[in-house]
């Protein structure tokens, strides 16, 4: 956990008065709407389909428990008794009354939580891998260079009123959980020939109307070098990026019409003339903000406790143990992964209750810290193998326990049209059928790793994109219909999808998805070849005529 500083809080505090400030004047009618919007935006308030929704950051997706019984508390007092994490390590209330709005801040804020740069047109809430410093062969714990970044763009009066907004991720593990390359700025750490560390930086990754995966604009940019490469990056897009169309003005757009090697010809060009600008990280400063993170103090244990292996008849246990528990860089202690996917729920979303539940758990099990993924679950990180059997039967009651993770029920699924006053079809329906379609847990072992994404329009909240199956709602003479991509990714090998077929209206699509399923069943060449890999190697064609034959 990293712990905020004086000048953080005071930040924050000031924040919290603020926005009080404006919200009085807003709700006086000194502020018109128009007015009060960029304030608001820059405080994470949307006004969506129904009310006014509350986006609050997790950086680089780590809580602590204290904040998360906060969180609880904000979904009890002040919206419906729930909260909705989303696919950028936020969580969102639907339901918080303008009014209400300064006291609902000033309530996170007593625990370090805010608000601030989750929407408008400036730099967004810095995500990570949600294993970050206990993936066994990460080169370094990423949120550190998270937190750097964080502190240095956070209010930056250079980057707070860009072309669009702006997006950065950061890997340092082989295996990329934190989907760099569909991401404005993806950072991935690692080791140059000399055993530096250092950062690939990649740039121009986005979704949306136009997505684009990120190109590698700099195969090695030194730790003390990266706050000035970024801000380069950043000077270019905001004296080239468009502003006259909000269709084209994210930095992927910019990229792609100039090209990687102008766009990074113009980026070398404007950091060296920013010659030393007092952005160069020495050792000192780094260190300040790696002692600010604390590790657990780790027990010597054994790699099989007498517990693990008591349970192991518990076929329930078992099941759950080797979909939902995974490998610790320290022996004896597993990362756990709580599925917020249960069959016929709505994606990302706990009630108050849990939310308290897991907090209490992550004190008993896990060092009082949780994880927040952008698969939208949550992780307890340092949870010893000896409490596996335990923690199972708790989060059992909790209805946390569903072993779905990676599995076809794991669904990725925007509010929609339930909520969102962008979209043009629902999402939420949509995965809770398909859960219900596929509930059986024999059968999603037998399917295999399968991500199925759903955005309830182009904007692509959902990462349809990068599904290996996505699903986008569009609307056609008033009707909802749902165009169907198969073959996208978004880890390391990161790729959009290609269109299947012809929209379908909302009652087949549920009827599609099983057939596409049931297609790759039959196509795959061993039961060990994963769905996107069967795309890969057959290409579209053998799935689209199966599915679509009798359409």
């Amino acid at each position: 956990m990293y712990a905020y500083d004086e000048l953080d809080r005071t930040l924050i505090n000031e924040r919290v008065s603020e926005f009080r400030d404006q919200v009085t004047r807003r709700l006086s009618g000194e502020l018109t709407e128009d007015e009060f919007k960029i304030l608001r935006l820059q405080n994470g308030v949307y006004l969506q389909l129904h009310a006014y929704m509350f986006r609050v950051a997790i950086p680089y997706g780590t809580l602590s428990s204290k904040q998360l019984r906060r969180f609880a508390h904000v979904a009890r007092r002040y919206d419906r008794g729930y909260g909705h994490f989303t696919t950028r390590q936020n969580i969102q209330f639907n339901w918080i009354k303008l009014a209400e709005l300064p006291d609902a801040l000033a309530d996170l804020a007593e625990v370090g939580i805010h608000a601030m740069q989750t929407s408008g047109n400036n730099m967004r809430n810095v995500t990570s891998d949600q294993w970050a410093g206990v993936a066994p062969g990460e080169i370094e714990d990423p949120r550190i260079w998270s937190e750097l970044i964080r502190q240095h763009t956070t209010l930056h009066p250079e980057f707070s009123f860009l072309p669009r907004k702006f997006k950065i991720a950061i890997t340092a593990a082989e295996h990329d959980r934190a989907a760099i390359k569909i991401h404005d700025i993806g950072l991935r750490l690692h080791k140059n020939a000399d055993g530096e560390t250092g950062f690939e930086v990649l740039v121009g990754g986005g979704l949306g109307r136009t997505p684009f995966i990120a190109k590698t604009i700099k195969p090695f940019v030194s730790g003390r070098d990266i706050l000035s490469y970024i801000e380069a990056i950043l000077r270019v897009y905001n004296q080239y990026g468009r502003r006259d169309n909000i269709y084209k003005a994210r930095i992927k757009i910019l990229v792609h019409e100039l090209g990687i090697e102008k766009f990074a010809k113009e980026v070398d060009e404007e950091w060296k003339a920013m010659g030393d600008v007092g952005l160069t990280l020495d050792h000192t400063a780094i260190e300040e903000v790696r002692s600010r993170f604390s590790y657990p103090a780790y027990e010597k244990l054994p790699h099989m406790p007498d517990e693990l292996k008591q349970a192991a008849h518990d076929k329930l246990f078992e099941r759950w143990r080797k979909n939902s528990v995974s490998a610790h860089k320290v022996q004896g202690y597993s990362i756990v992964t709580l599925s917020l996917k249960p069959v016929g729920g709505p994606p990302g979303d706990a009630s108050a209750e849990q939310m308290d539940a897991v907090a209490d758990l992550a004190d008993k099990y896990s060092f009082g810290e949780i994880r927040v993924g952008h698969e939208q679950n949550l992780a307890l990180p340092h949870v010893a193998k000896r409490d596996l059997p335990a923690l199972f039967k708790a989060l059992d009651r909790l209805g946390l326990a569903t072993p779905n993770v990676n599995l076809v029920t794991d669904i990725i699924a925007c509010p929609g049209l339930d909520y969102c006053s962008l979209a043009n079809a629902r999402s939420i329906p949509i995965a809770q059928e398909l859960t219900r379609r596929f509930a059986n847990h024999d059968t999603a072992d037998l399917i295999g790793r399968l991500h199925i994404n759903i955005s309830g329009c182009i904007n692509a909240c959902g990462h349809h994109h990068v599904g290996h199956i996505g699903i986008l709602g569009v609307e056609k003479n008033g009707e909802e219909f749902y165009q169907i991509t198969i073959g996208g990714r978004a880890d390391e090998n990161a790729q959009l999808g290609t269109l299947i077929g012809p929209a379908v209206p909302y009652a087949e699509v549920a009827d599609v998805i099983e057939d596409i399923v049931e297609a790759y069943l039959a196509l795959r060449d061993r039961p060990e070849e994963l769905f996107v890999d069967t795309v890969k190697r057959l290409g579209v064609e053998p799935i689209r005529e199966r599915v679509y034959a009798t359409r």
